[in-house]
């Protein structure tokens, strides 16, 4: 694609991102809505989750042969197969018919997020950091907005009404089909060995990967309490729909500031000072969260949305700093990690919900994040050997 960046094309990729992901946002707050309407337990609001995020499972095989196929009609037409679901979502007559559009969502999901940075890399020329950025700025604004949009939704129509939001995604897709349908992405040729260089890149990395892994699954309990359980969090605490959406909004907000900041913070500070800084950081802020009240809620949500979500491009970057011809592979180990690390906290999430009540949830969330800290430490103090391993 040469070394132009081509504006154009990237902001339609992040505008795609966009659309994608805001009706995935509509996720947490319908669930508290489905919670009564369909009288399911929090164990049974998790298995929903779960069941989104389960077909994250193929991503490494995603990653493997996506540069073998015609990747842009996945990102054009995913955004439309998930708003159709999503916008469906608070009509289910069941709990059945729940599990199946979600499940729907998140194979659409899957096929959306690893090829979707692969185009914004062809499209980046020679400042894919730009790119990027571009990219992961679409996805924070979609969580930002996607709640407040549901939930205004759901005030003027009712939460079966929300199928009137359907026209928008559908509306997206056939605009990234007139942009994208006669573009053509270069293609890596056959190579009959290539399963052999993806086992030996696995077998290279893997050391890294358990350090990363672990950090990722025990701070997983805290994100997604939060970003899927926290209308539902203040709905059992007397608060309504409006409130727990724009509590979600304020969170995803402050978290985008931690996404654009966290990078241009562990350039200064290094890369392993800052993670260790926001891991000991994030699990306070969760415990100062569950002590607030009223006015305090808003500015402690600010902070803790800041130092959760901030982590993010920080271990993205460790993960593309690798030096492998195999970036879309790494990609789809580090999205496989990252998603059933969700999958799993949000099933037991649900399960502590209902044993312990949301409040101790959310305390006991914050003390399994500590666990992360080990795992940050020795990868810190370990890096020159995992390093050494990976060359």
């Amino acid at each position: 694609m040469g070394k132009i960046f081509q504006n154009k094309n990237v902001t339609s990729i992040a505008f795609a991102h966009y659309m994608h992901d805001v009706y995935s946002a509509f996720f947490a707050p319908v669930l508290s809505e489905l919670i009564v309407t369909l009288g399911i337990s929090n164990f049974q609001a998790g298995v929903l989750s779960f069941v989104q995020r389960i077909p994250s499972i193929f991503n490494p095989f995603i990653g493997m042969f996506i540069d073998r196929l015609e990747i842009r009609y996945f990102v054009i037409f995913t955004p439309a197969i998930t708003c159709i679901t999503m916008s469906l979502l608070g009509a289910s007559p069941s709990y059945i018919i729940a599990v199946i559009l979600l499940l729907v969502t998140g194979i659409s999901a899957a096929f959306f997020h690893v090829p979707a940075p692969v185009l914004i890399k062809n499209f980046s020329g020679d400042r894919i950091g730009r790119g990027m950025s571009f990219y992961m700025v679409g996805g924070e604004l979609a969580r930002s907005t996607g709640p407040v949009i549901v939930a205004t939704a759901i005030a003027a129509w009712g939460l079966e009404g929300t199928f009137r939001l359907i026209p928008f995604g559908v509306a997206a897709s056939l605009f990234l089909w007139i942009r994208f349908k006669d573009i053509r992405v270069t293609r890596r040729k056959k190579d009959k060995d290539i399963g052999g260089k993806y086992k030996r890149t696995l077998k290279k990395h893997l050391p890294f990967f358990i350090l990363i892994g672990g950090i990722i699954f025990f701070r997983a309990f805290m994100k997604t309490a939060i970003v899927q359980f926290l209308p539902t969090y203040f709905r059992f605490s007397g608060q309504n729909l409006w409130f727990g959406s724009s509590s979600l909004s304020v969170f995803e907000i402050a978290g985008a500031a931690g996404t654009f900041f966290a990078g241009n913070l562990s350039d200064r500070f290094g890369r392993m000072n800052t993670l260790l800084i926001i891991t000991l950081a994030t699990p306070l802020m969760m415990l100062l969260f569950v002590y607030s009240s009223g006015f305090w809620v808003f500015p402690v949500l600010v902070l803790m949305g800041f130092f959760m979500l901030a982590s993010g491009p920080v271990i993205l970057a460790f993960v593309m700093d690798k030096a492998t011809e195999h970036q879309t592979f790494m990609n789809g180990i580090y999205m496989f990690i990252t998603f059933v690390s969700g999958s799993v906290s949000a099933l037991l999430n649900g399960a502590m919900g209902d044993w312990f009540g949301w409040v101790n949830t959310y305390k006991i969330d914050a003390f399994i994040a500590l666990l992360a800290i080990p795992f940050v430490l020795y990868l810190k103090f370990s890096k020159k050997t995992i390093e050494s391993r990976s060359t």
